[in-house]
């Protein structure tokens, strides 16, 4: 690299640092995406999430899609490649680009003879083959990288998209907490607590004794910032792919068809719109993780863990039992936390600095000082206790779910379960206890076929069964 490059190269650097640190100050209704995106105030309500006025909207060329010819012509050909023929129309569909930014491209090539044009169709596009010299070519773009999806977004237009729908910008009241909640039986005092620390977006520990809902705690969180967010496909950083769009960590939700304006065709098809995301890992947690993972057959990358939960809830469940140490995670998160960007590095060897917007979970069945040390306890500035209920909450949970199991709730079965199982051996009440046992009551009685109804047979059968390693 020259010195010139080098210089370059800084500055770029510098530039998108000073960018994500901008962005992460916004808080007006004003700004606009470096492609033109709306900002926070520039969309109409009644076309998208209220909740998140941010829509791609289609590139008007190339250049504002900040994409080279030479990125578009690489993708096109490794298509035709893989494909042996495909019309111009399916080759721009799969590059997700519009039609009238890719036929030029389409048209210099054709005079170049990297392709050909092997027949036409009846409505006027051409059924496009590569030539000889389009195969060569082709081949030496695919020594690079195997990638021909979705053309890539850059990496500033994705550090913008994160700010623009940052859940900084998502202050949940006690009504979405209780929105958000609804499906879930959980006292007040526990919804007062946990209002708070998701308003706040910061990280969280929720500790308590396994089997009260932790997990399921933290899997609602993120309805509490809004339905739906925008994330590219792939990110573009100096010719590599980072494949971003992950559908065992997102749900794509489509476009509502009831809107005039926003329709298909005026977004980017680059963009997904997806359900905000919930990333939950567990003791499978790897370092590796959380680092771009590049394939050096494919030459494409993924996405670390802690970008595909970007605007939503990152939860690392059962925390203190990864593979790794507690130590060597937290210091790994130590900056991203406090500063909101991460680092990462490509394929070859170039530091980046990404966005890092999202509401990290640690569920822990251990007290948080026994993990940690005060140091990071600081930076974590919600800790709370996931409690057992008391016997009243207890009740009202079988209260509540018997007609989920078709079962008639009796006050006097409910008062010989608990003298009969839980009191003589102090056994602590658990809120995941009511659908376990009532599950069981449901399956011995479906077995005996008799009818569906909690008795001190089915009681018993359904305790002994589930607490006889307990």
């Amino acid at each position: 690299m020259t010195a010139s490059q080098s210089s370059s190269t800084s500055s770029s650097d510098q530039r998108l640092a000073d960018l994500i640190a901008r962005l992460n100050t916004l808080g007006g209704p004003t700004s606009a995406g470096p492609s033109g995106a709306p900002g926070q105030g520039d969309a109409d309500p009644t076309l998208v999430d209220p909740s998140n006025p941010f829509v791609p909207w289609v590139p008007e060329s190339l250049g504002k899609a900040n994409l080279t010819e030479n990125e578009v012509e690489a993708l096109l050909l490794k298509f035709l490649m893989a494909r042996g023929t495909a019309t111009g129309h399916e080759s721009a569909q799969q590059l997700k680009l519009p039609f009238r930014l890719v036929e030029p491209l389409i048209r210099a090539m054709k005079s170049e003879q990297i392709i050909i044009y092997k027949s036409s169709t009846s409505s006027g596009d051409y059924v496009l083959q590569l030539s000889d010299m389009g195969r060569e070519r082709a081949r030496r773009y695919v020594d690079v990288s195997t990638y021909f999806g979705s053309a890539p977004v850059s990496l500033r237009d994705y550090a913008f998209a994160v700010a623009a729908q940052s859940i900084q910008h998502q202050k949940p009241r006690e009504r979405q907490l209780k929105e958000a909640f609804k499906d879930l039986a959980i006292p007040a005092e526990m919804l007062l607590k946990l209002g708070p620390a998701i308003s706040a977006g910061k990280g969280m520990f929720l500790y308590g004794y396994p089997g009260n809902g932790k997990t399921s705690i933290a899997e609602r969180v993120t309805r509490a910032f809004g339905p739906t967010i925008w994330i590219p496909r792939a990110i573009g950083v100096d010719g590599e792919i980072i494949r971003l769009f992950d559908p065992v960590s997102h749900e794509e939700v489509p476009l509502p068809r009831t809107s005039p304006i926003l329709q298909e065709t005026n977004v980017d098809q680059r963009w997904i719109r997806i359900k905000r995301p919930t990333v939950i890992v567990g003791g499978e947690l790897t370092m590796d993780q959380l680092e771009i993972s590049f394939n050096r057959t494919t030459g494409i990358g993924e996405a670390p863990i802690q970008m595909k939960a970007n605007c939503g809830t990152l939860v690392i469940d059962d925390f203190g039992r990864q593979r790794i140490s507690t130590a060597e995670l937290l210091n790994r998160w130590i900056v991203p936390l406090e500063k909101s960007y991460d680092f990462l590095n490509t394929l070859s060897g170039k530091k980046i600095q990404v966005p890092f917007d999202e509401l990290v979970i640690f569920s822990t069945n251990l007290e948080p000082r026994d993990l940690v040390d005060d140091a990071f306890l600081r930076r974590i500035p919600y800790k709370i206790e996931v409690r057992d209920p008391s016997e009243e909450q207890f009740r009202g949970l079988f209260r509540i779910m018997c007609p989920k199991f078709g079962l008639e709730y009796r006050d006097e079965m409910m008062t010989y379960l608990i003298q009969k199982h839980y009191s003589p051996s102090e056994r602590p009440f658990r809120y995941c206890h009511p659908r376990d046992l009532l599950l069981q009551i449901k399956f011995y009685c479906d077995y005996l076929e008799q009818p569906m109804e909690m008795t001190p047979r089915s009681l018993d059968f359904a305790a002994e069964n589930y607490f006889s390693v307990v």
